[in-house]
Order: structure tokens, then sequence, then C-alpha cells
């Protein structure tokens, strides 16, 4: 069986990467408590607070529900628009296939530490904190197909190289 992708990564693609990645730490857990106990606090004091104070909560509850996102896609935006030739991955048998304009990348599935799958996208981690983006634009229809491939040939991998 053998996939292949050619795409370009898009600003929205990176800041849903972003997103997911701030969500699911340690910092994720700190942005919605946070922003929970500024939710409690405007239930609570709504009424009695004077204009700066309702003015202060809006801003603290603003921070991670708005400015946040705004900033991260920000970043995106600029880290998409020095994306300038499209990537060709393909995936087969033998481990999965990179290739940027002239450059090339040829990995075993070994070097696959992990495969992610979020709502709207699937990664193959080929390390903590690097791996190629496959969003559902890409995959379109092949999507479930893809994962459970990628991630038989990546445990089919680990399995033959524990014994």
């Amino acid at each position: 069986m053998t996939y292949q992708y050619t795409y370009r990564t898009t600003a929205s693609e990176l800041w849903q990467l972003s997103m997911y990645y701030i969500y699911g730490s340690m910092v994720g857990l700190c942005n919605l408590i946070f922003t929970g106990a500024i939710i409690a606090l405007i239930v609570a004091y709504w009424q009695t607070a004077l204009i700066w104070q309702r003015a202060l909560l809006i801003a603290a509850l603003s921070v991670f529900t708005v400015l946040q996102p705004l900033v991260i896609y920000r970043r995106a935006r600029r880290q998409a628009a020095r994306i300038t030739e499209d990537t060709t991955l393909s995936a087969d048998a033998s481990g999965i296939h990179i290739r940027v304009g002239k450059k090339q990348a040829n990995l075993p599935w070994r070097s696959v530490r992990r495969i992610a799958k979020n709502p709207t996208m699937i990664i193959l981690y080929t390390d903590a904190a690097h791996g190629y983006v496959l969003s559902n634009r890409v995959l379109g229809g092949e999507r479930e197909a893809f994962y459970n491939y990628a991630v038989s040939r990546a445990e089919k991998c680990r399995t033959e190289g524990k014994s």
C-alpha cells in the first residue's frame, strides 16, 4: 500500500497545530483554570462591579480566549509565508519519503516516535517536537485508512525492533 500527498501547510493548519499543542499541555490547563476563574468572577461580581472593574474583567477574559489565539495566528501566518515550496509525503512499507523542492528525506517507520490523531489533522512525530502534519484537507477521504496504516507500520517496526 502506498499513500502520497502533495501539499503546502497553511496558516490555519499551523495555528491549529499550535492550539492543540498549547491546550494539550500544562500551559493549556493553566489557561483553562484562569479563564474559568475569570468567568466565575464575572458571574459573581458583574452586578456590583464598577465600570472600570467590568472592563478589567472583560480584558482578563479576553487574554486566553481572544488575544492569545490572535497572536498565535499572526505567528502562524508569518510561518506559512516562509513556506515557498510544496511538500510531497509518501508512505509505503519501507517508510516515509518526504520531498520539499529539491531536498529529499527517507525515514524508516522506526523513526516515527508517535502518531497523533487530532480532530483536524494527523501528526507523524519524529521526535518530541518535530513531525509531519497531514490535515484533513490533505488526507481527504483517506484519513482513517492512512491513520490505521501508519499506526500499524510504526507498531510493527517497534515490535520487530524489540525482538
